[in-house]
């Protein structure tokens, strides 16, 4: 008998046909993300795995848990220093770390848990295999214009307040090859060579783990550096 006859059977129950179906498709789906856990949303953040479709949400969730947040940096293994809180009004800093191996230049700053989380899981998903794919070397610096400051955005006297008023955003304006080149955002965005390409493929690796990411493309203020925060958004920014 055909498909088609067998479904017009009466005797066929077709809202069983349709569970069964379904029961099929998500017994499916529940091996497929045991295999590919940066894609599960039920499976707790491990920032050694490449990013997937609930990374940057899980990420940007830790802002608001610091404890949890935390616990997954020790649990992958990423070193980091926590600080006292510090701060009062709109730019206290209840959370704020350094994470002590990172290649940052020219120190160490202290950011949110959940800004540290992201650079961490960039630096190793994103930037370091970028640089040796299409430059031929890995990173040696990473150079930034800090976290904190206590501001507004566009530094104006009214608005809301930036994200690195408590230390929740970094500026990136630069990375140092092991080989010595130096690759500027500000002179290599628009260079159309392997340093162009380079700079868009670590700003597009940034998306997937930041929940705002904002480059050149994005305005003059930004000519120079790559903005990159973990305010938690229903959707991100990648602009």
């Amino acid at each position: 008998m055909k498909l088609a006859e067998f479904l017009k059977s009466p005797k066929v129950d077709l809202a069983a046909v349709f569970l069964l179906m379904a029961l099929g498709v998500f017994l499916l789906l529940r091996v497929w993300l045991q295999d590919h856990p940066q894609h599960n949303p039920w499976v707790p953040l491990d920032l050694r795995d490449p990013p997937g479709w609930t990374t940057r949400q899980k990420l940007a969730d830790l802002r608001v848990n610091s404890d949890a947040c935390r616990t997954i940096l020790e649990r992958s293994g990423i070193g980091f220093v926590s600080y006292e809180p510090v701060g009062e009004g709109a730019c206290r800093r209840d959370d704020r770390l350094s994470l002590t191996r990172a290649p940052l230049s020219p120190s160490l700053p202290q950011t949110s848990c959940a800004v540290a989380a992201g650079f961490a899981m960039w630096f190793a998903q994103s930037v370091e295999p970028a640089a040796r794919k299409i430059l031929g070397s890995g990173i040696a610096r990473i150079e930034h214009l800090g976290s904190y400051n206590c501001r507004r955005i566009n530094s104006g006297k009214s608005g809301s307040w930036s994200e690195h008023a408590t230390g929740n955003a970094i500026d990136i304006t630069g990375f140092t090859l092991e080989d010595g080149r130096r690759i500027s955002v500000l002179k290599d965005w628009q260079s159309g060579d392997e340093k162009g390409l380079f700079l868009r493929a670590v700003r597009d690796g940034a998306c997937g783990v930041f929940g705002t990411v904002l480059s050149p493309d994005y305005n003059v203020a930004h000519a120079d550096h790559f903005h990159l925060d973990q305010q938690k958004r229903t959707w991100g920014v990648c602009r």
